[in-house]
């Protein structure tokens, strides 16, 4: 008896250390992909007010409203168009089913807004150039899908004061931080990204933002091309979710104390720009670091 249990009573000692080590390099992995997360202690509402107001964008104060063919679309279109493509997704169950959320993503291709909207399982809204708004055949499908004209000679600040709208009637935003579609004709294809999605979160602390890496979307519809190559795998990469609240107080965040929150409001209006201006590029190139490791080209 005591030949024929030993190897049993190994192998069960063998397979619990394998199962642990397995675990410790999970988590290890896991921190290593996601660059926004790791906690301090978490800020007092008080101090997440006080940075909400400094962001400064006040929003049109009118609800905003799904339009019913974007919910329609919404629930025919995802189940064909992923029986009919080669598109992989993987993290699925990280997307917060009951709030609303800021996607963000790198951007390489036309079909990434859409690859967004099917991993979310809801309406997801952007801020569109002014410039898809003016040709009929593209102008009905952004209105009719709640899309936001945006015109670059008037700045970010109206277009994320209408996001302001979207986010505060319970709707969920996507952005992509690079401002734009990659333009680099080779790999890297990310971009330095701009401090919209920042702003943003630091209005919004308590709302998650949810990294997506989506890689293999530029061979699947080129760019500058109508014509789509479904055959084309691309694998879509959602990590860990982490609202402004819990990056701003962590130690590989913002880092930041009630404390010093209060000195930061303290200051003068140009030291107080200044300091938020830092914030929110520490942000969004930790945003643009997360999206990289977690496999975007």
């Amino acid at each position: 008896m005591t030949s024929r249990n030993t190897p049993t009573r190994l192998t069960s000692m063998i397979y619990r250390v394998r199962n642990m080590r397995l675990t410790l390099v999970m988590r290890i992995e896991s921190n290593k992909s996601n660059r926004l997360l790791g906690l301090k202690q978490m800020l007092s509402d008080k101090s997440l007010e006080l940075i909400s107001n400094e962001v400064g964008l006040a929003g049109g104060k009118k609800d905003f409203k799904t339009p019913w063919m974007y919910k329609f679309l919404l629930f025919v279109l995802p189940v064909p168009f992923r029986a009919m493509t080669n598109i992989h997704y993987y993290g699925l169950e990280k997307i917060p089913k009951d709030s609303p959320a800021i996607f963000v993503a790198n951007h390489t291709s036309h079909v990434d807004p859409f690859l967004k909207i099917v991993a979310a399982k809801r309406p997801v809204h952007y801020l569109a150039k002014k410039e898809h708004f003016e040709s009929h055949a593209t102008k009905v499908l952004m209105q009719s899908t709640g899309q936001i004209s945006t015109a670059r000679e008037n700045g970010s600040r109206d277009a994320l004061e209408k996001a302001v709208d979207v986010l505060e009637s319970g709707c969920s935003m996507g952005i992509f931080p690079e401002g734009t579609r990659s333009r680099k004709t080779h790999a890297p294809f990310l971009q330095t990204g701009k401090t919209g999605a920042a702003r943003l979160a630091a209005k919004f602390p308590k709302i998650p933002i949810v990294p997506i890496s989506i890689n293999g979307a530029r061979d699947f519809m080129k760019p500058g091309s109508l014509m789509i190559k479904p055959w084309k795998r691309i694998d879509v990469y959602i990590g860990d979710s982490v609202t402004f609240s819990e990056w701003l107080s962590d130690t590989e965040g913002g880092n930041y104390s009630d404390q010093e929150v209060e000195v930061i409001i303290s200051k003068d209006e140009n030291e107080k720009r200044e300091e938020m201006k830092q914030i929110y590029r520490k942000f969004t190139d930790q945003i643009i670091e997360t999206l990289r490791l977690n496999g975007a080209p």
